[in-house]
């Protein structure tokens, strides 16, 4: 079986470059969304697939670690899941096993070669991924989760292509959209905000990746919604 090459992860192989100082600066930002209300359980998605939210996940987990905050990404895109192979853990003890019952969340959250970062892989890709996250044992998890981490960052799968996001963005206190500026067309966008307001999500940003090159200082810009 051909395994799959691990994704590389700018904020902690360069720090000190443009890119990495603009997830830091993106870093900052939110939390100044965080006057009013705590942003703890921050999820991150798109309006469609490679927008580019895992790789912004990712770094800014890594963003924060550096901050020296207590994070943990959880992988709750339960039907292609990749943290596990960015940051090359085992898969068989993960999110779906807690909420299924058949694993502690001690034995799901693993540590990360990241000082201050953790990772809750997905764990075995279900049935019936949105019925698992819309259930009370997830409530439950994310309670849990509040008492143990100053941060807990949740990748979901795109907003227009399952329901999973809708579902995880009604239980988060923020949403983070990030939107290819390249590819994505505005409808799309719009349909995916939109999308999450119906549910009552509180997005506290977007995140434009793939701006131009002359702009890669600004290479994720962060626009209050």
């Amino acid at each position: 079986m051909q395994q799959t090459k691990p994704r590389s992860i700018i904020t902690d192989l360069n720090p000190m470059s443009p890119i990495s100082e603009s997830y830091r600066t993106l870093r900052t930002n939110l939390q100044y969304a965080e006057v009013d209300r705590t942003l703890q359980l921050l999820m991150v998605t798109s309006a469609n697939p490679r927008e580019g939210k895992t790789t912004t996940i990712n770094n800014l987990a890594v963003a924060y670690a550096q901050a020296e905050k207590s994070v943990l990404l959880m992988d709750a895109d339960l039907r292609k899941p990749t943290a596990h192979q960015t940051f090359q853990l085992s898969n068989r003890c993960g999110l779906t096993h807690v909420l299924t019952g058949q694993a502690a969340t001690s034995e799901a959250i693993k540590d990360t070669s990241i000082k201050h970062l953790r990772v809750m892989p997905s764990g075995s890709v279900p049935p019936n991924p949105s019925e698992l996250l819309g259930s009370r044992k997830m409530d439950m998890l994310l309670d849990e989760l509040r008492g143990k981490f100053d941060l807990i960052l949740i990748d979901t799968p795109p907003v227009l292509a399952v329901s999973d996001a809708q579902i995880m963005a009604s239980r988060c206190d923020g949403v983070l959209l990030v939107v290819n500026a390249r590819s994505v067309k505005r409808q799309q966008a719009v349909k995916a905000r939109d999308a999450l307001q119906f549910v009552h999500a509180r997005i506290v940003g977007v995140a434009l990746n793939q701006t131009s090159t002359k702009e890669m200082s600004s290479y994720y810009t962060y626009i209050q919604a």
